[in-house]
């Protein structure tokens, strides 16, 4: 980032939710030395996590997945669904898959491992600004294979049939709920899909298809419909998923 684009955007208000205080304090001293960043409060637990963005409506929230009186999973979601231009940037050791993919469902857009570098951190931060959802390659491939696990089964039925029609309690137990009246995606929907997946935003889809950002907008939400998706990186995740080979 140019010191010109900084001085054209007001400075990202940041809150850190960390319960180890070493670690919450040398993110804190970091971002702060950054002249477009700048920390507005520290929380060392969910409970306190979600009172601050509450009461501060920061940009960002870098979150702990593993904290104290409310877990960071249980924290995102609240904060989310009360604050949804509230970014939330999860920094997780990897240790519980099920946390991590929890948080995805939750409505987290970044997901970092604690021992990236500065760079990575200061730019991930930067593209939530943008619009832009970020994960490493290690988070991506366990959220990825979480999705391939909860992969509805191909369905064979005769749509005419009322007996093939009806879903067995094996296929209902064993498929997401939800997954079973899944619609197809239209061409122009799977394209979208596909620039989501690059990290577009709406603005950036409307640009590349010559469209109306308010028409990117609501091809968006009837494809998160389609697809049973609560957020953008879901979306993005499912996305890769398909495209990936078998």
């Amino acid at each position: 980032m140019t010191p010109g684009e900084q001085t054209n955007h007001p400075a990202i208000r940041i809150v850190i939710a960390e319960d180890q205080a070493l670690v919450r304090r040398g993110a804190a001293i970091l971002l702060s030395m950054e002249p477009d960043m700048e920390v507005v409060g520290q929380a060392r637990n969910g409970v306190e996590a979600v009172e601050l963005a509450q009461l501060l409506h920061p940009d960002v929230i870098l979150m702990d997945l593993h904290m104290p009186l409310k877990g960071g999973v249980a924290a995102t979601r609240e904060i989310t669904q009360a604050l949804p231009k509230t970014q939330i940037l999860v920094l997780t050791t990897l240790n519980d898959d099920e946390t991590v993919f929890e948080a995805v469902r939750a409505g987290a857009q970044a997901y970092l491992l604690k021992d990236a570098d500065e760079d990575e951190l200061l730019e991930t931060i930067r593209a939530l600004r943008r619009g832009e959802s970020r994960l490493t390659p290690q988070i991506a491939r366990k959220v990825i294979d979480q999705f391939r696990r909860l992969a509805p089964m191909p369905q064979t039925e005769t749509v005419g049939d009322d007996v093939s029609n009806r879903v067995s309690c094996e296929e209902r137990s064993s498929t997401p709920r939800g997954a079973i009246n899944a619609e197809p995606l239209s061409d122009k929907e799977e394209k979208i899909l596909q620039l989501i997946s690059e990290g577009m935003t709406n603005r950036q889809i409307a640009t590349t298809l010559f469209l109306a950002e308010g028409t990117v907008k609501n091809y968006v939400s009837r494809i998160m419909e389609k697809l049973h998706a609560n957020t953008r990186t879901e979306l993005a995740l499912r996305s890769k998923r398909q495209s990936r080979p078998e």
